[in-house]
């Protein structure tokens, strides 16, 4: 066994001790999973060992699959994330949430569907009724009935069941062998621990009917390890990197006055000290989940437990993948001189200025960039394509805005840049 094995598996045993049946959880790096163990029971009635192999429920996690579905409709032009829900269900009338707002929980819609986590009754699509608790993008509320709801959006916008259409689509394309949407041996029973002796309870395995898209799949942490691979970078033919980029972009922040916890579109956005980890928490009767990765390194983690309460794999996963990223650590590339860049690319290299800060123009890696004089990391940088006659900001700072020489100065985003600092008197 590795250095780099050992020191996972101690994290994992860790958490397993601090009183769980079992855990299971595995690391990813750019594709290929590096590192992958379970600890403890998956089902102390027959005798079982848990097992990367080991199927768990993985619940909100099927979320990013019915987000991942939404977009992938979006991208054929069968829907637009603007529309209101009114628009593609028939039976719900003006005044619905628009499909942003539902992917990003700030649809304003109550938390559940009906009352089915106090009767344990299996929802039919009947039961998902437009309620609200908040007045839309009033705040963060999250909303299982919003995701129930934009699986009808999913059957109806492709013309086939919601689980038929993310097995088609997205499952099976991504050769997801172990992500069902009932159990498939091998798989953990799902326990409630006593807080006051060392007994477990079983907890029932609750079908969600026709609800399934807001929390039904099962999976395994190596399935999930693949996931998050691919909720970092998108896969041919499945969904376009800029696709994910969208995904990953923040709408809202759970907590304004603390910027740890946001969401993008159906993705959770976790800030770890500067370091942003996407994917998403999942729990249901018996199980809790974490699938997260970080876009920049791609290492990521997934983490699952048969223990429905008192554990937090959201952390826990995060916390493996941050240890991935000590251990794998990104290599540092030699700098080596480049091509020297076209003439009139030459002509733009240097210093200039507007509004009184200074703006250093670079050539690297066949791209002009351009920086804020002593501006923090990923505040001021910009990266620029060619467009036409001049150039479009296509990263960073005023992306999106044209660039275009103008004698002898620039004009950018609407603003002039000279070679000398000025100020707007001057011109």
């Amino acid at each position: 066994m590795s250095r780099k094995a050992k020191q996972l598996d101690r994290l994992l045993q860790q958490q397993q001790a601090e009183r769980f049946p079992s855990v299971a959880a595995a690391v990813v790096r750019k594709g290929e999973i590096v590192w992958a163990n379970a600890t403890g029971g998956s089902d102390y009635a027959a005798g079982d060992e848990a097992t990367a192999g080991t199927q768990y429920r993985i619940g909100s996690i099927t979320k990013t699959f019915t987000a991942t579905s939404i977009m992938q409709l979006r991208d054929a032009g069968k829907l637009d994330l603007d529309d209101r829900l009114g628009e593609h269900l028939d039976d719900v009338g003006d005044g619905s949430p628009t499909i942003r707002r539902m992917l990003a929980h700030i649809s304003g819609l109550q938390r559940e569907v009906g009352e089915m986590f106090v009767n344990l009754s299996t929802p039919t699509e009947a039961d998902l009724k437009v309620g609200f608790a908040l007045e839309p993008a009033r705040a963060h509320h999250y909303s299982n009935l919003a995701f129930g709801l934009l699986g009808r959006v999913v059957a109806a916008k492709s013309g086939m069941p919601y689980m038929q259409y993310v097995d088609e689509h997205v499952i099976q394309p991504l050769g997801l062998e172990r992500t069902t949407w009932q159990a498939a041996a091998p798989r953990a029973q799902g326990y409630l621990v006593d807080d006051y002796a060392r007994t477990v309870w079983a907890e029932p395995e609750l079908d969600l009917g026709g609800v399934a898209a807001m929390g039904q799949l099962w999976s395994t942490v190596e399935d999930l390890a693949a996931w998050a691979t691919f909720l970092a970078r998108g896969a041919d033919g499945i969904l376009d990197p800029a696709t994910v980029e969208e995904m990953w972009f923040p709408q809202v922040m759970y907590f304004p006055d603390e910027w740890v916890l946001g969401w993008g579109l159906g993705l959770m956005l976790y800030n770890q000290g500067g370091t942003i980890f996407g994917g998403h928490g999942g729990a249901m009767p018996g199980h809790l989940a974490g699938v997260y990765i970080n876009r920049k390194t791609q290492i990521g983690a997934a983490a699952l437990t048969n223990s429905g309460s008192r554990a937090d794999m959201d952390a826990f996963a995060i916390q493996l993948a941050q240890k991935g990223m000590e251990l794998w650590p990104e290599p540092i590339e030699a700098w080596r001189p480049e091509e020297e860049p076209p003439a009139d690319v030459r002509s733009l290299l240097g210093v200039w200025w507007s509004e009184g800060t200074q703006f250093v123009f670079t050539w690297e890696q066949a791209s002009l960039r351009a920086k804020v004089t002593g501006s923090p990391p990923g505040r001021g940088e910009t990266t620029f394509e060619p467009d036409g006659d001049g150039w479009v900001a296509s990263a960073g700072r005023e992306r999106g805005e044209r660039l275009r020489v103008e004698g002898e100065q620039l004009v950018w985003a609407g603003y002039p840049f000279t070679r000398a600092q000025q100020p707007f008197a001057a011109g």
